[in-house]
């Protein structure tokens, strides 16, 4: 396990929180953006969200501007807009960095734990998605266009 992945702080409604807090649970963490083509990801992360939330599944969206600038709102009116169009409650953060030089490094924890097709490092677009197995022992990375339900088994798997 990765400390700088537990460790790392960011801000949902403008309280600190830290992986840490959900470490013996599976955790899902998505890059997200609001005007993104893959923005109805967002009803399937709910319906998970739902379905499986107390059975230990934490889902938690990581809001992202880098990808030609489809997370337009600002952090104050992003949870609104996703609760609006598309019924999110599961939380989401304030914006950050996915790539470059001031990526999270919750997400340089995972890039680096999980890298993409031929070990590539960067995330390639919006939706792209971290499972966390309970305690980070394993860490398993899907592509953008991979829908959530296509993530049950791997979550199923690790649920208590």
């Amino acid at each position: 396990m990765d400390e700088q992945l537990y460790q790392s702080a960011f801000l949902i409604n403008g309280k600190t929180h830290t992986l840490s807090e959900w470490q013996h649970k599976t955790i899902l963490l998505v890059n997200t953006a609001t005007k993104c083509g893959l923005a109805p990801q967002f009803q399937a992360l709910q319906q998970m969200h739902e379905e499986l939330q107390d059975k230990g599944l934490v889902i938690i969206g990581f809001p992202c501007d880098q990808f030609k600038h489809q997370e337009p709102e600002t952090d104050a009116s992003m949870a609104s807009v996703c609760e609006l169009n598309f019924g999110v409650t599961f939380p989401l953060t304030h914006k950050i960095e996915v790539n470059g030089e001031n990526t999270h490094p919750i997400f340089q924890a995972l890039k680096k734990a999980a890298p993409g097709l031929l070990g590539s490092k960067n995330l390639k677009w919006n939706f792209t998605k971290f499972l966390i197995s309970p305690n980070g022992e394993q860490i398993k990375r899907y592509a953008p266009t991979t829908k959530p339900q296509a993530l049950l088994s791997d979550i199923k798997r690790w649920l208590k």
